[in-house]
């Protein structure tokens, strides 16, 4: 790395996982650098956050700590080390797992992983179904002969006439067949993204479940057959994760405190409005606090904030401006907004039938896929079972996270906060998950710009990419930087890859967008 052509001046936008991790890279990889953070919010950890309400810790759209990355593993146990005895529901329960040598213990420390068993389910026509589908015998019994018997013709009649794959509907159908793309992916989808999967262009799955298919799940269930040790290679087939004894915000704290500790400034509640764009590089920044505006200058611009609104501060700057062609598509791009309920409850009514203790006995699930059709309810967290901290009372108490998914401006979102409350609850109890006169408590949390989506003026990115790759000192980093719905180690990913094309001075960033993209890019990182 030649040291005298690094840039000194860096600044980061966003707070959250690539934001920080972006910034971490820095301070502790390019000697001098001189890191600034401005977050518009006054929270840690973008979507990854954990928000606090009497004592119990809700973690905004869940998040499981597993990477194929050993870079991101690396990272993350540099922050937290794994636990080395059990938490609170390990020892009650005398759950089995093997845990760290050395390792902290959750009951004496904070700062620890906690290792986890990812069970996650579907609930449909008010029966529990394995997600990602499985082959048990359950599985056939709940959807009975008729169906599983159109489901194998179907699933073979797709693997024999493959559907050119123009949505996000082809690329299910290919996958699963016609049938149980029907049953559990047709609906849920629209629940999801507002828009029915045909409209969906088919980057969506490629990038969030490229490896899983009914191919996939015969292939993992030979393996165990034959080979009980065996061991998925495969995200959506996980048995366990880590995850943070206080929740994921937990561990973006963490950073923050060590890049401030390395010279790195976090500025909170303050929005970068205007970027200054001069013979195609950033020149400075305008941001706004508390209603005063200030100008900085900027050698290097990694940004994380929706790409919409940073072609949009690129438009209010002083010097060039993003072609229109690109503002119009960028102003465009289409996102996803989010409503979490905490919900406090003495019980569910849910029963556990499984052969998976839990304290109190309540189902095991991390999450649950509310797949019914006659709620609007997307998914449901038990905060519980991804860590016995994240609830004040869990001896006594469930808390539970009642995820929707919607628009701004929207009659859900628009709802005032105990109307919402009230609906969410008689949805619940509507599909038989609880019972009203059980809950002791609630709150609501609202989420701008939660999922970028696939539709729309999405079929533009190509373009708005190439003229935001041309602006030389700009990197786009993570899940609203790039527009693609990342998962958390690739969000990460894309600030350390960014850090790297920095260091050895390269104008090209394919790699930087790539990730997540090209299909054995973490596989490579592992090497």
């Amino acid at each position: 790395m030649d040291k005298s052509n690094v840039p000194k001046k860096f600044i980061v936008i966003g707070a959250g996982p690539a934001g920080l991790t972006a910034a971490y890279k820095i301070l502790t990889e390019i000697p001098g650098a001189d890191v600034s953070v401005f977050e518009a919010t006054d929270r840690i950890g973008g979507i990854s956050t954990t928000l606090f309400y009497k004592g119990n810790r809700i973690d905004i759209g869940g998040h499981r700590f597993f990477s194929k990355s050993k870079l991101v593993n690396d990272f993350w146990q540099e922050m937290m080390s794994l636990q080395g005895s059990g938490a609170k529901d390990d020892i009650l329960l005398g759950t089995d797992k093997t845990y760290a040598v050395d390792g902290p213990d959750p009951e004496k420390t904070d700062e620890v992983m906690l290792i986890r068993n990812r069970i996650s389910r579907i609930f449909y026509r008010r029966k529990f179904f394995d997600y990602p589908i499985s082959l048990k015998a359950q599985t056939f019994i709940n959807m009975g002969i008729f169906n599983t018997v159109l489901a194998g013709i179907s699933f073979l009649y797709s693997s024999i006439k493959k559907r050119k794959e123009n949505s996000l509907e082809d690329f299910y159908i290919n996958r699963f067949g016609k049938h149980l793309y029907g049953m559990f992916f047709e609906d849920y989808t629209e629940k999801v993204w507002g828009v029915h999967p045909s409209k969906l262009s088919a980057s969506w799955g490629a990038q969030r479940v490229k490896e899983l298919s009914i191919s996939a799940i015969i292939k993992e269930a030979l393996a165990k057959i034959f080979n009980p040790h065996h061991k998925t290679n495969q995200t959506s087939l996980i048995e366990q994760f880590v995850y943070p004894k206080m929740g994921p915000g937990q561990l973006w704290s963490i950073v923050a405190e060590k890049i401030q500790s390395l010279g790195g400034t976090i500025h909170y509640n303050t929005k970068v409005i205007g970027i200054d764009v001069a013979n195609a590089q950033t020149k400075n920044i305008t941001v706004e606090c508390n209603g005063k505006c200030e100008t900085i200058p900027c050698d290097t611009l990694l940004s994380t904030m929706p790409v919409k609104d940073l072609i949009e501060a690129i438009k209010n700057g002083v010097s060039e401006k993003a072609p229109a062609p690109i503002a119009d598509a960028a102003k465009e791009l289409p996102y996803r907004d989010f409503i979490t309920v905490g919900l406090l409850l003495k019980k569910l009514k849910l029963q556990n039938k499984t052969k998976i203790k839990t304290l109190q006995n309540i189902v095991p699930d991390c999450w649950i896929y509310i797949q019914e059709r006659d709620v609007r309810i997307g998914r449901l967290q038990i905060f519980n079972n991804w860590s016995p901290y994240m609830v004040a009372d869990p001896m006594n108490t469930v808390w539970l996270g009642l995820e929707y998914f919607c628009n701004e401006g929207d009659e859900m979102w628009n709802m005032d906060d105990k109307d919402f409350i009230n609906f969410a609850i008689a949805e619940l109890v509507k599909i038989n998950i609880i019972d009203k006169e059980d809950v002791l408590d609630a709150t609501r949390v609202k989420i701008q710009k939660a999922y970028p989506a696939y539709f729309g003026s999405y079929g533009e990115m190509d373009s708005i990419k190439t003229y935001l790759d041309s602006i030389g000192n700009l990197y786009c980093l993570g899940r609203n930087g790039q527009h693609k719905y990342n998962n958390m180690d690739h969000s990460m990913l894309t600030a350390m890859e960014a850090v790297n094309v920095i260091k050895t001075g390269s104008k090209d960033k394919s790699s930087v967008w790539n990730v997540n993209t090209e299909e054995e890019y973490l596989e490579k990182n592992n090497q």
